[in-house]
């Protein structure tokens, strides 16, 4: 049986030139492959793919606010008194992660100033911000409203829970020395 190229070959070859027959074959080779997949239907399969799961998860229940925030912590317990050594931890911290972005006065930065959040904010929510924000920013009210207002993502300095504590004593003693005590 004779190979199906040779013979487009020899036809090709006794109507066109060299050069217009090459150009010819990459045409239809290019239209070809062209031809087999446009993306349209990938497209929209995967559409419909995701509409058949999002159609069968339960709507999720609206995040109760308890001023506590959305994170791993969700009981904190601090002294009326500061530690003073877990402070200075938390002063290094926030020199190396969080200045670049936040006054520890009232001017914003980037991200807004931060005298005074320890009693405009709970403990496990200042802690849950510090250790969890693109989480917070999108299901804590109160974060939701402060990424409105500030129009800037915090970003996840991959702060634990021990240092993410430093800081909140830091941020304590800071608001105690603005008042005076």
């Amino acid at each position: 049986m004779a190979n199906p190229s040779n013979s487009l070959n020899k036809i090709l070859s006794g109507l066109l030139p060299d050069s217009f027959r090459y150009g010819v074959v990459a045409l239809f080779c290019g239209s070809l492959l062209l031809s087999c997949s446009s993306g349209d239907n990938e497209n929209k399969a995967t559409e419909s793919q995701e509409q058949t799961g999002l159609a069968h998860q339960q709507e999720q229940a609206p995040v109760e606010d308890d001023g506590k925030g959305i994170g791993p912590v969700s009981s904190i317990e601090v002294s009326a008194d500061i530690d003073d050594a877990l402070a200075a931890e938390g002063k290094t911290i926030f020199e190396g992660k969080c200045s670049a972005c936040h006054q520890l006065t009232d001017q914003k930065i980037v991200g807004p100033g931060l005298l005074g959040v320890t009693e405009k904010r709970k403990p496990e929510w200042i802690m849950n911000m510090v250790i969890n924000p693109e989480e917070m920013t999108k299901k804590d009210p109160t974060a939701k409203k402060l990424l409105a207002e500030h129009l800037t993502q915090m970003t996840n300095q991959n702060i634990n829970e021990k240092d993410a504590r430093a800081i909140l004593e830091f941020l304590r003693q800071n608001d105690l020395q603005a008042q005076g005590k």
